[in-house]
């Protein structure tokens, strides 16, 4: 009888995502108003049937631990199960994950007291909604001893993600990992009897999801090296001596581990037809269950924008923005493409108390403040009468100690202090 382990990929540092990783791991960051990166995999998998899944990852793994605990919890009759595997030393290793395939090969150890007959390797940091049940059948039906999901991309999209030849038989011939924006690959592009949607003008490319299904003896086979990445090392060689498959999957997919990817992927959630859907009830998104109160709009203007439960919101203007759990917006304030990620909890009058001693603003969006084109991370104290990316002022990338500037987008870290009155 087969049996799937689906291992997620945290990521490391999470270097393209910071400040939004400086105190959680990629995969913990929140998403959406009241989701985490890391729900999008795993609800993949369980609406899928696959229910027994690692989290690989190194970094800052606590705020990422609490949340799996609180969130996937199987009864006992299931087998089912979501565990974190961070980095550890043994007696055969010391170090850290090198790589994405060094991650899966020194925790062996841990998947194979499970006897897998496959393994589903995905990504931690991409939104997308796909069918892996159906992705593992076309797998096993072929025959393959690996599987990529591959999509079609643009030449420019091509340039940062690996892309493949593939047969009429979808069988794999060649793979190259991130040609670059310079290099001539015509050679690569999707012969036109092969494109089944002639529509999608511009994408000529097929380019790998970083999802991919192994057999057991494949995955053994393919890590009997020193090889520590998948897309630069393990599947190039894997073309060459075992049977590779290409899977294409049509719909709707982006990475999202970069602060504008990230930024714009969750403003697009707050479109009349936003491309990714979180309000298909036959594959829903699974996240932790918070029982907060719903959210109250008192006298304010809503467009075109997303509340998660529990916010509280005053006199206030919200466009084209994601406004996350438990945020707190005082009278007069104005958000125009903004992603506010809410806060842990509310504070009491005894704590406002305090901190009005310390001279502390509140948790919130304070009175009169004005914010456009931002991010601005959980717990966040912005005081009354701020302006952040409304005045036409010089911007450069850069770390400016209570904000960020990447990519051009504001980036109010988690935990920041803006006194009244600060402007950005």
């Amino acid at each position: 009888m087969n049996k799937v382990l689906s291992i997620v990929l945290g990521g490391g540092k999470g270097t393209r995502l910071y400040p939004l990783t400086k105190d959680r791991a990629k995969p913990a960051v929140p998403f959406g108003g009241k989701y985490r990166i890391v729900d999008i995999p795993i609800s993949n998998c369980i609406n899928s049937g696959f229910r027994q899944i690692y989290i690989l990852t190194q970094f800052n793994s606590a705020s990422l631990h609490m949340h799996l605990a609180h969130t996937y919890m199987f009864d006992s009759f299931s087998k089912g199960f979501v565990e974190i595997l961070a980095a550890e030393q043994t007696f055969e290793h010391s170090g850290w994950y090198e790589g994405t395939a060094d991650a899966v090969r020194k925790n062996f150890v841990h998947f194979r007291t499970q006897n897998p007959s496959h393994y589903l390797i995905l990504s931690g940091d991409q939104l997308y909604r796909m069918d892996l049940a159906d992705f593992y059948r076309k797998h096993v039906e072929s025959g393959a001893d690996v599987t990529i999901a591959c999509t079609p991309v643009t030449r420019g999209d091509a340039s940062s993600l690996g892309i493949l030849k593939a047969n009429k038989k979808n069988e794999i011939t060649e793979f190259m990992e991130k040609p670059g924006p310079s290099k001539n690959i015509d050679d690569y592009k999707i012969p036109l009897e092969l494109k089944e949607d002639r529509r999608s003008e511009g994408k000529d490319y097929l380019a790998s999801m970083g999802i991919y299904v192994f057999s057991a003896a494949a995955m053994d086979k393919c890590l009997e090296n020193d090889f520590t990445d998948f897309g630069k090392e393990i599947i190039p060689s894997a073309i060459g001596s075992l049977k590779v498959n290409a899977y294409t999957f049509r719909g709707y997919w982006e990475d999202i581990g970069t602060i504008k990817s990230f930024y714009e992927a969750n403003l697009d959630l707050t479109r009349v037809e936003p491309r990714f859907d979180f309000y298909d009830e036959r594959a829903p998104i699974y996240t932790h269950m918070r029982n907060l109160p719903p959210s109250k709009m008192n006298f304010s203007n809503m467009n075109q924008s997303i509340a998660a439960e529990g916010c509280i919101i005053t006199n206030a203007s919200i466009s084209n923005s994601v406004v996350g759990i438990r945020t707190v917006i005082e009278s007069g304030a104005s958000l125009h493409g903004v992603v506010c990620m809410g806060a842990d909890h509310y504070e009491w009058d005894e704590e406002k108390k305090r901190n009005l001693e310390k001279k502390l603003p509140d948790v919130g969006i304070g009175r009169g403040s004005v914010i456009k084109n931002a991010i601005i991370d959980k717990n966040a104290r912005i005081a009354e009468g701020c302006r952040i990316g409304v005045d036409d002022l010089p911007r450069k990338d850069g770390d400016f100690g209570n904000y960020h500037i990447v990519d051009g987008i504001i980036v109010i870290p988690k935990n920041s202090v803006l006194q009244p009155g600060t402007v950005i």
